[in-house]
């Protein structure tokens, strides 16, 4: 039986056409920041924990296995996959947003507190780690997928749950490594350390709120819920 769409979804997902295409699309970007890291490695990618030490190469991780499912149910018209696409999407949609406002703009102030100068990016890498994936994240689920169904009280849960596990997992990969991924953490003490982390995860769950409101604005939720409560009477 083949999936019916959400009345809110603005385009047909899972097909095998436009939603395979910005999947695909989508996958090469996040391939080729993979093979960037492969390339380029730093002497963190040797250490425990990989490149993974990064909150960066985590997010492109789930982005990859968003898309992954995605470009699966395109490809099958399978609706479980699409509907795991969309569970993942809550997790790395506002995650990837906020990894693109903390780097961007602690960029701005001194790109030196996330890594050593002879660690810098060209622009095109940079925004392949830092910017492609919000971007390709943010139009699946505003033209490709159901609407949010998730409560802010959740967000917040669910933010601040993964903020601290990624302190948790820092701090784990530092007693066994002896130094940060990010030059920040060795300047702060563990109370701003909890600040900043606390800060993310509000960040995040701000994230969730305004995507969902972009998902209402761009795809007219506001209209549904009126049709729905009081529907035009056809004679």
């Amino acid at each position: 039986m083949a999936h019916q769409p959400h009345p809110l979804q603005r385009l047909a997902s899972p097909s095998r056409s436009l939603s395979a295409l910005i999947h695909v699309i989508g996958l090469l970007s996040y391939s080729c920041s993979f093979w960037y890291l492969q390339q380029f490695p730093t002497e963190i990618h040797f250490g425990f924990g990989g490149d993974f030490q990064f909150l960066t190469i985590i997010g492109l991780a789930l982005a990859t296995a968003t898309f992954a499912f995605g470009l699966l149910a395109d490809l099958t018209l399978n609706p479980q996959l699409f509907a795991i696409k969309n569970f993942l999407s809550v997790c790395s949609t506002p995650l990837e947003v906020l990894i693109s406002i903390l780097y961007w703009s602690i960029s701005a102030i001194d790109k030196s507190l996330l890594f050593p100068p002879e660690f810098a990016l060209p622009l095109l890498p940079d925004f392949g780690f830092h910017g492609m994936p919000a971007v390709m994240l943010t139009l699946d689920l505003t033209l490709l997928s159901p609407p949010w169904t998730i409560k802010g009280y959740s967000a917040m849960a669910l933010s601040t749950c993964l903020a601290f596990l990624y302190w948790g997992w820092v701090e784990y990969c530092f007693e066994r490594n002896g130094w940060y991924p990010y030059p920040i953490f060795e300047l702060l003490k563990t109370w701003q350390r909890v600040v900043l982390f606390s800060v993310s995860a509000v960040l995040m769950t701000t994230s969730t709120l305004a995507l969902k409101w972009l998902y209402g604005k761009i795809n007219g939720i506001e209209e549904f819920k009126k049709e729905a409560l009081h529907p035009i009477k056809r004679e």
